[in-house]
C-alpha cells in the first residue's frame, strides 16, 4: 500500500497544512488588484482566521498521530 497504513494521516497533514498556509497568505499578503469585477478586495478576516485555526488544528492533530504511532 502506498505510504503504509498511514495515508489518511499523511492527507490529513497535507489538507490541514494547506487550509492553514492558505488562508493565512491571503491576510498577510490579499492579491494587488482584483481579477473580476465579483473579486474581494482582500479576504473576510474573521472567516480567514477561523479556517486558519481549523487548519492549524487538523495538522497537529495529524502531526501527532504519526509521532505516537
Amino acid at each position: 500500500m502506498f505510504l503504509g497504513d498511514d495515508l489518511i494521516v499523511w492527507l490529513l497533514l497535507a489538507m490541514g497544512g494547506a487550509l492553514f498556509a492558505g488562508n493565512l497568505m491571503a491576510l498577510i499578503r490579499p492579491p494587488e488588484s482584483p481579477h473580476s469585477e465579483t473579486d474581494l478586495d482582500r479576504a473576510p478576516r474573521r472567516r480567514s482566521i477561523t479556517m486558519a485555526l481549523i487548519g492549524l488544528l487538523v495538522a497537529i492533530a495529524a502531526l501527532g498521530g504519526l509521532i505516537a504511532k
